[in-house]
């Protein structure tokens, strides 16, 4: 058996999903859940996710081989810091937030002599749901999960962070930590703010019930990702604010040019841009 006790702090859809793939595969002898909301907690028994539960960060570690952190980005600093007098020399820690170079930092300044053993990672997963019940043992499967480890990275750490990924269906890659930040704020982090900021606009409109109301799907498949959790993507747009600000440019660059093509009525601009983005979503979709 690969993990012995396994606490997961943050039982929502990514650390709930982990540890239903994980039990699928019998890969887990004890799942600890850890967290704030104590109904959260109990949901994520009654649906057979955790064996037990705690709301104390350091009771919730003791005797854990594993730790899987699983915290909107803002709160990860305070959770390393309470955990890292608890955890035993042997205790392996990693996490799944969605930029690294902050996680990283935190990790480096308040787990001490235990930073060796962490394995920040980053499983490119999930839905708009969030909470226990919408955890599901599928999540994973040949999805990928990016590690991003150091030179310090202890490697009896990384090999078990990776195997638990691997039983938990997922394909595992490298990245180096700069580039994971720069590629997920163009492929997730940007995307979720303009399906933000296009519902709040339309939001705001005086005829905003007529417009949610006739919408069509175009409309719901492409703002879906403003039902996510609004805490979890604040804390990733300002802890990766950099590489967001980059690609935000770049995209409103190009906005104006297709604004001024359809004042000017250019044809062939706004073909041009239409065509290449269905060719280029054609073959990444392909």
């Amino acid at each position: 058996m690969l993990i012995q006790r396994l606490t997961i702090i943050g039982v929502g859809l990514i650390g709930g999903s982990l540890a239903l793939s994980l039990k699928r595969k019998q890969a887990c002898g004890e799942i600890i859940g850890c967290g704030r909301s104590v109904d959260n907690l109990q949901k994520a028994i009654e649906l057979n996710i955790i064996d037990q539960y705690s709301t104390d960060l350091a009771q919730s570690v003791q005797n854990a081989d594993m730790v899987m952190v699983a915290v909107p980005l803002s709160m990860m600093a305070q959770v390393f810091q309470t955990i890292e007098p608890h955890l035993s020399e042997n205790t392996v820690i990693t996490d799944g937030g969605s930029a690294k170079a902050c996680v990283i930092e935190d990790a480096r300044q308040y787990l001490g002599d235990k930073y060796p053993n962490f394995v920040a990672g980053h499983p490119i997963a999930g839905t708009e749901k969030s909470g226990a019940a919408a955890a599901f043992p599928e999540l994973y499967d040949n999805r990928r999960v990016i590690l991003t480890p150091t030179e310090e990275t202890n490697p009896y750490a990384y090999d078990k962070v990776k195997k638990m990924w691997e039983l938990a269906g997922a394909n595992v890659v490298d990245m180096d930590i700069k580039t994971h930040d720069e590629v997920l704020a163009a492929t997730s982090h940007v995307p979720h703010v303009l399906a933000y900021s296009l519902v709040d606009t339309l939001a705001c409109m005086n005829e905003h019930v007529a417009i949610f109301e006739n919408a069509a799907g175009g409309f719901r498949d492409f703002t879906r990702i403003a039902s996510s959790n609004p805490k979890m993507w604040h804390d990733i747009c300002l802890a990766n604010r950099t590489a967001v600000l980059e690609v935000l440019a770049g995209f409103n660059k190009d906005l104006e040019i297709l604004t001024k093509a359809i004042e000017q009525e250019d044809s062939e601009t706004i073909m041009k841009v239409f065509t290449r983005a269905k060719a280029e979503r054609d073959e990444f979709c392909g």
